[in-house]
């Protein structure tokens, strides 16, 4: 049968069979094609056209003038364009070859299919070299993957922007791999924290430590375990300072105070945010501050309502001055809402609470965040002093504290406490002789021998010390040898330090840190998933270098 001519079919850069029976709708368009047998237009390329000449199911109709001979001619052209070529010749096998997907062709592509292949290659290491990317690239199985998920897209496939893959892409990585590392990282940072802290004892000498004072994070408190089951002797405590403004922090969440801290904070605000009623205040304040900075955010609360409270007969003057009358700021919503507050007095009633329940903890915080001298042996005796306080406070009224004391419990008793508080506390000249009871506190005592059963194994020097404890019980003038002198100067202690970064752009600290995070953990994920792949004696596996 005679084949209908094509004009398409006579350009030089038309090459493909598909192409000498059907030709472009318009002269430069070649996604949008026409059958020379039947005269339908199909849209998607020379792939598309070629499927509605064979007959192929489901993309296209299929075309019930094309002759056998034809048929099968385009058929084995097909099947051979598909079982010829690869993609990869170091792909695993897992994943699909780009080539089993069939796409239109690109609009305004006039090559040859070969040619074409060619082009995108060309175009791909142009890219790499502009980009100053490694050979290495190419071995990558992430970008395998990436042209295959670009292939079985298609034509069309928005290009992400710069925004994109510095920002929103880069964010999803990074949570991407936070769920991957869920199971390693504590285990990870822990093994790591134990190796220092342990290497850290080697060279001081472990007979000259007696207790590790640590951060309380979780990977922390996994070190510290692990230092405690190599070293018997030794003890590791929890940052006292961190888990007292802990305390603070979960008394300003309770109802009440979180609100009062709140309202403190819109007052405040709103005199320091115009120079006007700022400049008022200091002329009634003898320009004394509202605001004092501390080292955490809820001791700054603390200090800021202490400060509050001091100052309130300043603050209600300057609030019924006629200075403040005639502000402008006086006649404002927030102005009149301020003014309101201020003389509420169920406003200030809820300070002078907060003060109460605020005050004690901010004081045990001052005395174990001094650097100046070891508070292990007066921590005991503040916590109940505390509590003690808080009692007097409210009367006895146990419906006023009775959530503050049940986050104490939380923190001290399941957290914070340590039997070498408790031996501190009984080692305390301070407060033994000052206490007739101290040596009947089953607490205390029981603490007391703990630490002296972990500290000193051998069980002749500790009969020895319990002998010096009788003398030391009945306060015997030069009872302290150098074993009790030894138990009365336990506290020594491993400080482990800040890390304080250079000032920089801290968003593209931030930034750089995500990119390093998600390259090297997710490189270490994979090199962990293919442990039992890789022949550990094989050297073909190793990069000499990592471009």
């Amino acid at each position: 049968m005679t084949e209908p001519s094509s004009n398409a079919a006579t350009r030089k850069n038309r090459t493909k069979p598909g192409w000498k029976y059907c030709h472009p709708l318009v002269k430069e368009d070649t996604n949008t094609i026409v059958c020379n047998y039947c005269g339908k237009i199909t849209n998607g390329g020379i792939m598309r056209a070629k499927e509605h000449l064979v007959g192929k199911l489901g993309n296209v109709a299929s075309c019930k003038k094309t002759p056998p001979d034809v048929i099968e001619k385009l058929k084995g052209y097909i099947a051979n364009k598909k079982s010829g070529i690869t993609y990869s010749s170091t792909s695993s096998g897992n994943m699909p070859n780009i080539r089993d997907f069939e796409f239109g062709e690109p609009i305004g592509c006039d090559e040859s299919e070969d040619e074409f292949e060619d082009s995108c290659n060309a175009i791909a290491l142009a890219a790499k070299t502009k980009a100053g990317l490694s050979f290495n690239l190419i071995k990558l199985k992430c970008f395998e993957n990436m042209v295959v998920a670009i292939g079985q897209y298609g034509p069309h496939l928005p290009i992400p922007s710069y925004h994109d893959i510095r920002v929103s892409l880069l964010k999803k990585e990074v949570e991407y791999t936070e769920n991957l590392m869920k199971g390693y990282r504590e285990q990870w940072i822990g093994e790591k924290l134990f190796e220092l802290l342990d290497a850290i004892m080697e060279k001081v000498g472990e007979e000259n430590v007696v207790q590790v004072v640590i951060d309380n994070g979780s990977n922390y408190v996994s070190a510290s375990k692990l230092l405690e089951d190599k070293r018997k002797h030794i003890y590791w405590t929890p940052c006292a300072a961190h888990y007292i403004d802990l305390m603070l922090e979960d008394t300003g969440k309770l109802p009440l105070i979180r609100k009062r801290i709140r309202r403190t904070i819109n007052l405040v605000g709103f005199i320091y945010a115009h120079s006007g009623t700022l400049s008022l205040l200091k002329n009634y304040t003898n320009k004394r501050e509202l605001v004092k900075h501390a080292i955490t955010r809820f001791v700054t609360s603390y200090l800021t309502l202490e400060m509050l409270h001091k100052e309130k007969s300043n603050i209600t003057k300057m609030f019924i001055s006629d200075e403040w009358i005639l502000n402008k700021l006086s006649k404002e919503p927030k102005g009149q809402e301020t003014t309101k507050l201020v003389f509420m007095p169920s406003f200030w009633n809820s300070v002078v609470y907060t003060l109460k329940v605020m005050a004690p903890f901010v004081k045990v915080l001052r005395l174990v965040d001094d650097e100046r001298k070891p508070a292990m042996g007066y921590i005991y005796e503040a916590m109940n002093k505390a509590k003690e306080t808080i009692i007097k406070s409210f009367n006895n009224n146990e419906s006023k504290y009775k959530e503050v004391f049940a986050i104490i419990a939380k923190r001290w008793n399941c957290q914070l406490h340590r039997s070498l508080h408790a031996a501190a506390h009984f080692l305390n000249p301070e407060f033994f002789y000052d206490n007739i009871d101290l040596e009947f506190d089953f607490k205390v005592t029981n603490g007391l021998f703990d630490c002296i059963k972990k500290l000193v194994p051998q069980f002749d020097v500790q009969q020895k010390i319990l002998t010096e404890l009788h003398l030391y019980k009945i306060d015997v003038e030069h009872f302290g040898s150098k074993i009790l002198s030894y138990a009365l100067s336990w506290y020594c202690s491993i400080l482990v330090a800040n890390i304080h970064s250079i000032k920089r752009n801290r968003l593209e600290h931030k930034r750089l840190h995500d990119l390093v995070f998600v390259k090297y953990n997710q490189q270490l994920k994979q090199r962990y998933n293919a442990r039992d792949e890789i022949d550990p004696i094989s050297l073909n596996d190793i990069d000499l270098r990592n471009e």
